[in-house]
């Protein structure tokens, strides 16, 4: 396993139309490797997520199970005249073999946070649809209904310090919620083409409680939507306070 970082010019327009397009960037990152990147499931697959960053600049991480050639991407949306390559590549596997239980981390996830509902005045018995959850609070009750199975828990803020937190019980926020469409293809003119989703990040600390299930969620991704940019966590160590 690998984790990467390529650093994104943002006054090319080669990265401003990947930016503007989960659908164009999913092509790109696939793009990075000779073979096309499993979609099974039985194993971990490529995940992706774009932050802003400063300096007319955004990163783009990568967590994949073979090492990347982001060549074509400098050559787009990099800085192609530098000597440096444009991204660093650290072996992903040695820091999930140092993850244990207990253990306590900060860390971001950005996440395509959804239910399954029945319009009102469907019949008991018709099918669902999947659609968005709209407010924070219902977004963080989305991820939180999927810590246990995903190997950890969001630590709870010290009674004492809820007031401060406008009553928050949990070490997490929700930043940067994007509702995003686009089309899936390049030049499809039928909103059959469209795709709809809204993206959001979480800023949190959570505990380790499942190794292996932990790991999974760090290798295969947490929820929907992963091939634009949604279910890729990482981690950092919790700064002391």
């Amino acid at each position: 396993m690998y984790l990467t970082r390529f650093r994104i010019n943002t006054a090319r327009s080669g990265a401003r139309r990947l930016l503007g397009s989960p659908h164009f960037m999913h092509g790109a990152v696939n793009m990075a490797f000779p073979d096309a990147p499993s979609r099974s499931g039985e194993g971990p697959r490529v995940l992706w997520r774009v932050d802003p960053a400063a300096s007319a600049r955004a990163d783009l991480f990568i967590v994949s199970p073979d090492r990347p050639d982001l060549t074509h991407l400098v050559e787009q949306a990099g800085w192609p005249n530098l000597d440096q390559p444009g991204w660093t590549t650290f072996a992903y596997k040695e820091f999930l073999d140092r993850l244990t239980v207990g253990s306590t981390w900060a860390f971001r996830l950005t996440a395509n946070p959804v239910h399954h509902i029945r319009k009102e005045g469907d019949t008991a018995g018709s099918a669902t649809k999947r659609t968005a959850h709209i407010t924070p609070r219902h977004q963080i009750g989305w991820l939180l209904a999927r810590q246990e199975r995903a190997g950890f828990e969001i630590l709870r803020i010290p009674p004492e310090q809820q007031l401060t937190e406008h009553g928050h019980e949990y070490q997490v926020i929700v930043h940067n919620r994007t509702p995003l469409r686009f089309r899936k293809g390049a030049h499809g003119r039928s909103s059959r083409h469209d795709v709809r989703l809204t993206r959001v990040t979480f800023d949190g600390r959570l505990r380790i409680t499942d190794i292996d299930a932990f790991r999974r969620t760090l290798t295969h991704g947490l929820g929907k939507g992963k091939a634009y940019g949604c279910g890729l966590m990482t981690l950092a160590p919790v700064q002391a306070s």
